[in-house]
């Protein structure tokens, strides 16, 4: 008796690859706007970070300006960086608020003009809409509300 012996073959056929593809091309399409969207969330977060250390920096170097008696106006040592004080916070300039905070000069621009200093987000799609504003026109000095539509 003659018996057949029958070769199995193992792997995939054409259509069961086209099929995977088919599906991970649509997921691809699902997924991609999200992606996208983070970056700008990202930035936001980021902004939104910012401001939380401006508002931290201020009190400190009020709390700094405090314990050591020194006058409202007199400046204060931060890590071996001379801040300029008004009023016992410091002030919305380069030598005030700025020199606390440790920024990339990549990541955020910051403008002043009179009492009050614009940070924004340097990759921001529209950068005058992802910004918040340190300003000393009151005291306390006051931080707006991050502006993220343009983020």
């Amino acid at each position: 008796m003659r018996t057949k012996t029958r070769k199995q073959l193992h792997g995939f056929t054409l259509i069961e690859l086209i099929i995977v593809i088919l599906i991970l091309g649509i997921l691809a399409a699902i997924a991609a706007p999200k992606f996208i969207d983070v970056s700008s969330q990202a930035r936001a977060a980021t902004l939104n970070g910012l401001r939380g250390a401006v508002g931290s920096a201020a009190t400190l170097a009020n709390a700094l300006q405090v314990a050591q008696n020194l006058a409202s106006n007199a400046s204060v040592t931060v890590q071996g960086a001379s801040v300029t004080m008004a009023s016992r916070y410091p002030t919305p300039t380069a030598a005030g608020i700025v020199a606390l905070l440790q920024t990339d000069a990549g990541v955020f621009t910051s403008s002043f003009a009179g009492n009050v200093a614009t940070f924004q987000v340097t990759s921001a799609g529209t950068p005058a809409n992802c910004q918040f504003q340190y300003s000393t026109a009151t005291i306390p000095p006051t931080i707006t509300a991050a502006t993220t539509g343009g983020c």
